[in-house]
């Protein structure tokens, strides 16, 4: 009798602790939402949040973790966050990372530009203990999609692990960056490449090759810059001519894991392709 009793209470535990972690996930995801939308709005659309958000397990990670940018998505599809603005206004936006803070702005850098954000204001960057934070200003019709910033993140390897938002024009994202990389051409042994004219410095991958050699077209005015950095985007040497070049021969030593290839005095010098050929295999 005293075994079945324990057998019983054992069973009421467990069911117990799952309804509690389940009532405790259900309040999470609540709290979430009311923090990204008005609560006015909140208030207002109290019964449609609760049928769009039904499935609250969808909503989380593997790791247990919200899933910020699919609950602003799910928000922002159903009209109930608007990220559009009636007319431009001063958007500040916050980035926060562990990791390393100059290939986190690199990368971030890259990010925004290609989601056409081309113009904006550092207006603080801070180390603190191991937490890097990097805050933009700008000046836009809309604040930046999640969505579309997560897929160009995903590019690099990073993820966005968490969305706070502090008020309409006022973001701050959590990324992580363990396992970051520029999003840039990885150059292979024999395999050539062509690099067309470009308003930005060209940046490779050469962590793969030993040796590299570049062709410029009797177009160009080529005045070489190059620099080589590692994989943590510290820079190790850079290489400057100031006369015209139409061939270089570059050595990689085995801790160069990234080339920015540029021109010492304006991009516009090269009106012509760069045909660059890897040479053996690291």
């Amino acid at each position: 009798m005293v075994k079945i009793f324990l057998i019983c209470l054992l069973l009421f535990s467990f069911s117990f602790a799952e309804e509690t972690q389940k009532a405790d996930k259900e309040e999470l995801l609540i709290q979430k939402i009311k923090s990204l939308i008005d609560p006015a709005v909140f208030v207002k659309d109290k019964a449609y949040i609760d049928i769009i958000f039904s499935q609250k397990d969808d909503y989380f990670t593997k790791d247990g973790l919200i899933d910020s940018v699919k609950v602003i998505q799910t928000l922002k599809e159903n009209g109930i966050l608007k990220l559009f603005f009636k007319k431009p206004r001063e958007i500040s936006i916050s980035f926060k990372t562990e990791g390393r803070p100059l290939f986190f702005v690199k990368i971030m850098s890259d990010s925004l530009r290609n989601i056409g954000y081309y113009r904006y204001v550092t207006e603080e960057s801070n180390l603190k203990n191991s937490e890097f934070t990097w805050k933009i200003n700008l000046t836009s019709e809309y604040a930046a999609d999640p969505l579309v910033l997560s897929i160009e993140l995903n590019k690099s390897g990073c993820k966005i692990v968490d969305i706070i938002r502090h008020s309409a024009i006022d973001w701050t994202y959590v990324i992580d960056m363990k396992d970051a990389r520029l999003n840039t051409k990885v150059l292979e042994d024999a395999k050539e490449l062509k690099l067309k004219r470009s308003l930005y410095s060209y940046w490779l991958d050469v962590s793969k090759i030993k040796k590299l050699r570049i062709s410029s077209s009797y177009r160009n005015s080529w005045y070489p810059y190059i620099a080589y950095y590692d994989k943590s985007l510290n820079l190790l040497r850079v290489i400057k001519r100031d006369t015209k070049r139409r061939r270089m021969t570059l050595n990689m030593k085995e801790n160069t894991h990234y080339l920015k290839i540029s021109d010492i005095y304006t991009l516009k010098n090269i009106k012509d392709a760069l045909i660059l050929t890897p040479e053996g295999e690291r």
